[in-house]
């Protein structure tokens, strides 16, 4: 039977339960000890505090695929010590699948990169992630285990995207020039995941749409599938961000989806930010 372990029930993990959970004889996912997040069916929730315990190691133990979502902390992947600790009961047969970021390749200055060029990491959130993949990559070396290593940008879908912030009066529509961003529909990392999975795939890809573009053209082709003027424009320089946002605009880089296609057999069904918002509108019409 197959089994499904999450580690880290988020949006991705609960948009690929949603579209490609029957494959899967039973699932869980873990959530923090004392949390009282609810879990859609078929899922199990799995409480997990940070230490090996009877059900995480039960869990694991029957997975015969394993979802890694969450990111590291400054001590690195929190499931992978647990994990390591328990690595006597791993089966050779076991696929893993790990969400990491583009981040990894730093500032290319709008230059095209996929997974051939080496990393560079300029902010601490992606060098933990590129540790975290270093790890996963020793771990799965070491238990026989598949590692596929799905690199994404920024992840919008129902719920997330500037639709909701158009409507919700939120959006900005901020401008530096020659700044590009990729970004990915969730629908498309579920599949992407689901191939994954399937192929038992061993390597690292770059799950991306076609088109990166400045994030002020995607406000205004959203402002305009509602019919409302898009925000005025701000500058770069007097925008007012958190750090965090303002570091996604110190790395200008355009990541290409060619090699993903070749070895996973995937291609986005939202190749364009214009595809995957039309798509989101029309949903929240059906609702």
């Amino acid at each position: 039977m197959r089994r499904l372990l999450i580690l880290g029930h988020g949006y991705c993990a609960r948009r690929f339960v949603a579209l490609h959970g029957a494959a899967f004889g039973s699932i869980v996912a873990t959530r923090r000890t004392g949390s009282t997040e609810a879990v859609d069916r078929p899922v199990s929730a799995l409480d997990f505090n940070g230490q090996p315990d009877e059900a995480i190691g039960a869990a694991f133990d029957e997975a015969s695929h394993i979802l890694a979502t969450a990111p590291p902390g400054a001590e690195g992947d929190p499931f992978l010590p647990v994990l390591a600790a328990m690595a006597g009961a791993d089966r050779a047969s076991r696929s893993v699948v790990y969400l990491s970021t583009i981040g990894v390749y730093g500032d290319r200055g709008g230059d095209w990169v996929d997974a051939t060029a080496a990393p560079n990491p300029a902010s601490e959130r992606s060098r933990r992630r590129l540790a975290a993949e270093q790890d996963w990559a020793g771990f799965a070396k070491k238990t026989g285990a598949s590692l596929a290593v799905l690199r994404l940008p920024g992840i919008y879908g129902p719920g997330r995207s500037v639709i909701d912030d158009l409507l919700a009066g939120s959006a900005r529509r901020i401008v530096k020039p020659g700044q590009v961003f990729n970004r990915i529909h969730v629908d498309d990392v579920a599949e992407a995941i689901g191939r994954a999975f399937e192929r038992r795939f061993d390597g690292i890809v770059d799950i991306v749409d076609d088109a990166p573009a400045p994030p002020q053209d995607v406000v205004t082709y959203a402002a305009g599938l509602l019919g409302l003027a898009p925000p005025p424009p701000v500058a770069f320089d007097a925008a007012s961000l958190t750090p965090m946002a303002r570091s996604f605009y110190s790395e200008n880089k355009r990541v290409s989806n060619a090699r993903t296609r070749a070895l996973l057999g995937w291609r986005p069904n939202f190749p364009t930010y214009r595809e995957g918002l039309a798509a989101i509108l029309a949903s929240r019409g059906s609702e």
